[in-house]
């Protein structure tokens, strides 16, 4: 087949119907989404502002949680303006190419998270068993390299799909029951043989959730066990104080995960609707709490957040 004829088979574009079942609520359901938005563009912001601006934060952790803020507003950027469109303005209609750009974005952006929450557990794992060795450990230029691993990482696995995804012939129409371009679900619209992209998404998906899971789970074993051996209470409880914020993040990014992924198993017959929604649940939670969580239980950017308050007040 010649290229000009691949070309003709995909649509010009998609028509993203939001939340099916629930489109007479989209106005009434838009208000959450836009808030939460808005809390993930000014909470990210300020984090990455922060940390940017005060030379004491420029250490591992809070790199680390930078590169953290800079996903999540990749993340929720990606999709969220769209999503806000389809629910105010009824503007359904998607570019075939923007929407496999869309797709590619959010999967991963998804992966490059999931790596970091992982650094950020090595990172703690040094500190509290290895305290000594921190320094000499968790140099800048390692805090690039796996900065630039991560990246390499999500970009390597996803490249794939909007090729593969290009050359399929669309003859299920152009309607994606979805709020935004999700793999599997530009997948069902296309016709032949698509086994290799079935199995690839799930495989990836696998892989990145149970290796990064495990390596992160791996590491609070060993932070429990350090933390355990220490001599006073106090000294275990400020040792595993500093992980609390990293616990929090995890959970929020990984139980959506973990829920949406035993509903599609044990709730199959369920209305489309509820998937939908806790996939739209998993993008939007983490960038949104994740700013919280930090800025709450971290005290050094507590501190700094107050002191640039305190500036502008005098």
């Amino acid at each position: 087949m010649s290229a000009s004829n691949i070309t003709l088979t995909h649509p010009t574009a998609f028509l993203l119907v939001g939340i099916p079942g629930l489109e007479h609520l989209h106005i009434w359901i838009s208000i959450p989404f836009c808030l939460a938005y808005t809390l993930a563009l000014l909470g990210n912001c300020t984090l990455l502002l922060i940390i940017q601006a005060d030379a004491a934060l420029h250490e591992p952790m809070y790199l680390f949680l930078a590169m953290l803020a800079a996903i999540d507003l990749v993340l929720s950027s990606s999709a969220l303006p769209k999503m806000l469109a389809i629910f105010w303005f009824r503007d359904r209609e998607i570019n075939f190419f923007a929407c496999l750009a869309q797709m590619f974005f959010l999967h991963s952006f998804s992966i490059m998270e999931s790596a970091v929450l992982l650094a950020m557990a090595f990172d703690r794992y040094v500190a509290i068993c290895k305290p000594l060795h921190y320094t000499k450990v968790l140099t800048g230029s390692l805090v690039t390299k796996i900065g630039m691993a991560a990246v390499a990482r999500a970009v390597t696995l996803m490249t794939p799909l909007p090729f593969l995804l290009r050359c399929f012939h669309y003859c299920r129409g152009p309607v994606i029951a979805h709020c935004y371009c999700e793999h599997m679900a530009v997948v069902r619209l296309a016709c032949g043989n698509t086994s290799f992209n079935n199995i690839y998404g799930i495989a990836v998906a696998m892989f990145i959730v149970v290796l990064d899971l495990l390596f992160v789970i791996l590491s609070y074993i060993f932070i429990l066990q350090a933390v355990l051996l220490l001599a006073s209470q106090e000294a275990r409880y400020k040792a595993f104080g500093t992980c609390v914020s990293h616990i929090g993040a995890i959970l929020a990014f990984y139980t959506p995960v973990v829920i949406s992924s035993v509903m599609h198993r044990v709730a199959r017959h369920a209305a489309p609707h509820v998937h939908i929604l806790l996939a739209n649940f998993y993008l939007l939670f983490p960038p949104m709490v994740n700013p919280i969580i930090y800025g709450v239980k971290t005290k050094q950017i507590r501190e700094s957040i107050l002191g640039v308050f305190l500036r502008k007040d005098m």
